[in-house]
């Protein structure tokens, strides 16, 4: 089955503390721990056969609007966050560090 990258649903798996995105056998994710009203997001992984494709961006930007909708304040452990917060400002109001 053809992956269609444009419209690529990204699910908060709640009892596996991600964000993921299924990829015919393959998951990507972005993992994180909810502490309160923090969200600490640890670790982003895509599966090499699908780097480049804009799928950690795309994760990393629904994990981010979740923690807004949610107010929650972020704190960035992982660098691909991190980065991603960095290049894109509306996220820092809610970012530590």
């Amino acid at each position: 089955m053809a992956i269609d990258f444009d419209n690529l649903e990204v699910v908060n798996n709640q009892q596996a503390k991600q964000f993921e995105v299924k990829l015919d056998d393959d998951v990507a994710m972005v993992k994180y721990q909810l502490t309160g009203n923090i969200i600490t997001f640890t670790h982003t992984e895509v599966p090499p056969a699908y780097e480049g494709r804009g799928i950690a961006g795309k994760m990393a930007k629904v994990a981010l609007e979740y923690a807004k909708d949610h107010n929650l304040k972020v704190l960035p452990l992982c660098p691909y966050i991190k980065a991603y917060i960095l290049r894109h400002p509306e996220y820092k109001s809610i970012a530590y560090g």
